[in-house]
């Protein structure tokens, strides 16, 4: 039996619940036993009914107070935490318990504890990353197994996307439409359902902006474009695996590294942090054909299996 712990909410942006919703599905496809623990954020819960996927809500502030109940009434064998930052106490709660403890791109004093670090996004190889067994790299990503089926060579710039997140947290949908505006371009404007900046994006939209609130499926919805503009996680690995080319920007400190390194791939071009975004990034925009070549050849599909895998070989 798996937990799967994970946070969801403005603060912290929707896409650890998106990256563990992939890895549930493939859970189910295995016919693997597992529930999701996550805190009360109703547009969350709103996705997981509707993926018709066993889960609980629980208050993340306290896992160290009922991490053990849970593991026991579940029969919990392998516990999967994707919270970006997990606190010790936390983390030896779990491992009170007696089972193995796995954690994703884990920067926490906690993750010291794990058994298992699947650190995907790390691309410092002078950065040392906690946890006994530590799996570093793209061939670790948890994408959305829809980009196969949608995945094509791009060659022109006729379609851009901006999709900057299920929260976006400080509004960079906003700035971005607002240069993108500046520049003279349109584009189709997805947001998700945690999104709270609607009147101050009502107010820039335009009529060459066409939005669009909580598409069923951010893969097909890219299939439709050449172009996206993303914040610097999964998303944009999966729009460049898609074969979409990238303009990347980072929400958060800790995905300028990330869009960084998509950028050194040839596959994305990087904007800034919100907080500073490169207007000229939004000019002249970037060579669609190279850019998603290059996104189709380094980006690859397979990293849930083997995330799987090694989760598999913890119980």
């Amino acid at each position: 039996m798996f937990a799967i712990c994970l946070e969801s909410s403005h603060r912290r942006g929707m896409g650890h619940l998106f990256r563990m919703l992939n890895l549930a599905r493939h859970m189910r496809a295995q016919q693997a036993p597992f529930v999701i623990l996550v805190n009360d954020h109703p547009p969350a819960l709103s996705i997981l009914r509707a993926a018709q996927l066993p889960f609980e809500v629980v208050d993340l502030e306290k896992t160290a107070i009922w991490a053990a109940d849970a593991i026991q009434r579940h029969g919990v064998k392998v516990w999967i935490n994707d919270r970006l930052d997990t606190a010790e106490a936390e983390a030896a709660a779990v491992k009170r318990s007696g089972i193995a403890l796995a954690t994703f791109d884990d920067r926490g004093a906690g993750a010291r504890l794990s058994d298992l670090h699947v650190a995907a996004l790390a691309f410092n190889p002078a950065e040392a990353l906690d946890g006994r067994r530590v799996l570093r790299g793209l061939d670790y990503l948890i994408l959305n197994p829809e980009i196969a089926l949608w995945r094509r060579q791009r060659t022109g710039a006729s379609s851009l996307i901006v999709t900057l997140g299920g929260s976006d947290t400080y509004g960079a949908t906003v700035k971005v439409v607002r240069l993108l505006r500046q520049h003279g371009h349109a584009a189709t404007v997805v947001i998700g359902p945690g999104f709270e900046h609607r009147d101050e994006l009502n107010a820039v939209l335009t009529p060459d902006f066409h939005l669009r609130i909580g598409v069923p499926s951010l893969i097909e919805e890219f299939s439709r474009h050449n172009l996206a503009v993303t914040g610097g996680g999964i998303t944009a690995f999966e729009a460049a695996a898609s074969g979409l080319a990238v303009i990347a920007l980072a929400n958060e400190g800790f995905e300028v590294p990330v869009a960084h390194h998509l950028e050194s791939l040839g596959a994305a071009r990087y904007a800034g942090h919100h907080a500073a975004l490169d207007p000229n990034a939004f000019g002249d925009l970037p060579d669609v054909a190279r850019l998603s070549a290059a996104g189709l050849a380094h980006v690859p599909l397979h990293g849930v299996e083997r995330v799987y895998q090694a989760l598999r070989e913890l119980q």
